[in-house]
């Protein structure tokens, strides 16, 4: 994470509101949370104000969400920030930002899914009905969603500082798992929708279950493998049944590609919550827990695959 040096206060959020979108001005304004590259303020009971905040990257997806994400929101069967308006740079703030609808929740990585079948057929829901072939233009995936192979470099360096840290126990075991993974056939469908984000800060829950998804900044095209592995991070169990729920049943190539997808994701939360704990830049202690969780999860077949 590169924070960008613009300060971001009620005031400044108010300001802004009024000088673009006046009719709304007067709502109450409170902090709601600072993700990783955007800031969200709460704009009365049913709308939130985005804005950028870290990384020079996200100045293009909060434009990118307002473009598509309206398209898709009716389709999707958990509600899902709908973006309303979109502010444009000015000398107050010179970064775009956006006006969405409020999602209510927890995110997951602060209340965990206790519901694990019904969070696996909720997430297979909504894979299936967004995991549709995307229309010429869609915007493809900075890293995501395209070849495993492409970013071998990227895991042999994480699964190494994690090694390092002794954040794991096993690294034979997910490196075996990227290397099947990579091996396994790509995917040779049309490019389908992703969410692209869907760690445990992006999914909310309540009651024990999932109940909205939210931060599409990294919608784009690719393989679904991508999205399937987030199963590995969200559920405590059921993976399988989010894999029988998801239509079409995914074949067997795409099951051994979102395994190496969810090692890579949760090697990378790892870290991230790794950082937070010992207080680091960009780092979240929240993040941790699920990726340990999931790392376990992921490894204990191969362990237990393993002779005498």
């Amino acid at each position: 994470m590169t924070h960008v040096d613009h300060e971001i206060t009620a005031e400044l959020v108010r300001e802004l509101v009024r000088d673009q979108h006046p009719d709304l001005a007067e709502r109450p304004i409170r902090l709601g949370a600072r993700g990783w590259d955007n800031q969200l303020w709460r704009l009365g009971d049913d709308l939130a104000v985005r804005l950028p905040w870290a990384t020079a990257f996200a100045d293009v997806l909060l434009p990118k969400e307002h473009a598509w994400v309206p398209t898709l929101a009716p389709h999707l069967p958990l509600p899902v920030p709908v973006p309303q308006r979109l502010g444009v740079p000015s000398e107050r703030f010179p970064r775009s930002w956006l006006i969405t609808t409020w999602i209510p929740g927890a995110p997951a990585d602060q209340a965990p899914v206790t519901r694990p079948l019904d969070a696996a057929r909720s997430l297979a829901t909504f894979l299936t009905a967004l995991h549709q072939p995307a229309p010429s233009g869609a915007p493809a995936g900075r890293d995501r969603g395209g070849p495993l192979v492409d970013q071998s470099e990227q895991f042999a360096e994480a699964l190494a500082a994690a090694t390092e840290r002794g954040l794991i126990d096993e690294p034979d075991a997910l490196r075996a798992i990227w290397q099947d993974a990579v091996a396994a056939p790509p995917w040779t469908g049309p490019p389908l929708w992703l969410h692209a984000d869907l760690h445990p800060a992006n999914v909310l829950t309540a009651d024990g279950t999932l109940c909205g998804v939210i931060d599409f900044g990294d919608l784009c095209t690719g393989d679904p493998a991508y999205d399937l592995a987030a199963g590995w991070l969200l559920l405590p169990e059921g993976i399988d049944h989010l894999h029988a729920a998801y239509e079409p049943t995914p074949d067997p190539a795409t099951l051994r590609r979102a395994r190496g997808w969810a090692a890579a994701r949760a090697l990378g939360c790892l870290i991230i919550g790794d950082n937070g704990v010992h207080g680091r830049p960009g780092g979240k202690p929240s993040w941790g827990p699920p990726a340990h969780a999931a790392l376990r999860r992921l490894t204990a077949a191969v362990c237990a695959s393993r002779p005498g």
